[in-house]
């Protein structure tokens, strides 16, 4: 939940805003040290229902899925190419990796808990 935010803000040691979208809110951290952008996003009854990361570098997995890494790591496990973006599809978390070594860039979401009318197109 929302609670969650205030302790990655922390972690991460970056700046923070926060942005209000139609139907949600958008927490944005930014780290001084490796310049990358973490976006948590936030529906009114206080539940985060999705993340994005950008930056140098692959972000903390853990941090960032919080209580669905374990599911994101199962999944990962059953990838067979390498080199391809990660996409994990599965009942109740979708996470998309793309990027190369140095310039990542990761999308997740709980479909579950997008908050309606908004689209995921909206989550970057």
């Amino acid at each position: 939940d929302v609670s969650s935010v205030q302790a990655d803000q922390a972690r991460m040691k970056g700046s923070a805003r926060v942005l209000q979208a139609a139907g949600y809110a958008v927490h944005e951290f930014r780290a001084a040290s490796n310049n990358a952008f973490t976006r948590e996003y936030v529906s009114p009854a206080g539940k985060v229902f999705a993340v994005t990361y950008q930056g140098l570098g692959h972000p903390d997995m853990r941090q960032l899925l919080g209580s669905y890494f374990d599911q994101f790591q199962n999944a990962a496990q059953t990838r067979t190419a390498r080199r391809a973006p990660l996409v994990v599809h599965e009942s109740g978390l979708v996470v998309e990796i793309s990027g190369t070594p140095r310039q990542v860039s990761v999308r997740a979401y709980v479909p579950q808990l997008v908050p309606a009318g908004v689209s995921i197109n909206d989550i970057q």
